[in-house]
């Protein structure tokens, strides 16, 4: 079995070393939802938030969240020249918001819970902007999609 990379064997938390590590390109992709009532999704379709347009308000709150991502989870570094893509979309199928984030670097440590804050943040903003009109919203599924790079290798989720 595999160990916790940031657990010490006394139990202590520490920041994973990477000081040595070869700079390498590293990409991850991460995947969410926003499920809602259909005419929840219909409102923020006709554009009609009170705050301003949800999608590129969520989007840009995604990347935003992406570049302080090391500022809110205590063990992550910084990385610096993260580039990261947010997009939302509506899903009438949920119906509701699916989410992708997509962030890349060229550094020695990876770049997954960049691309997992910016989905995640990308989904709370559009559930603030719409919670007026539709409390019982649920976010759901945020994962992980892929990663490529480093010296782990690429990965692939279901």
């Amino acid at each position: 079995m595999k160990k916790l990379t940031h657990v010490e064997d006394g139990g202590r938390v520490r920041m994973v070393d990477v000081s040595g590590k070869r700079r390498t390109l590293r990409t991850a992709v991460a995947v969410g939802s926003l499920v809602m009532k259909p005419e929840t999704l219909e409102r923020i379709r006709a554009g009609g938030g009170r705050k301003g347009g949800v999608l590129t308000t969520a989007e840009v709150a995604g990347v935003l969240a992406a570049k302080h991502t090391a500022n809110l989870i205590p063990l992550c570094h910084q990385l610096p020249q993260v580039n990261v893509r947010v997009a939302l979309a509506p899903d009438p199928k949920l119906p509701g918001l699916a989410a992708r984030a997509e962030a890349t670097v060229d550094a020695g440590t990876g770049v997954e819970m960049e691309a997992l804050t910016a989905v995640s943040i990308a989904l709370l903003t559009a559930y603030d902007m719409a919670k007026a009109v539709d409390r019982g919203m649920r976010i759901e599924g945020v994962r992980l999609l892929s990663k490529k790079g480093g010296s782990s290798g690429d990965w692939k989720g279901e």
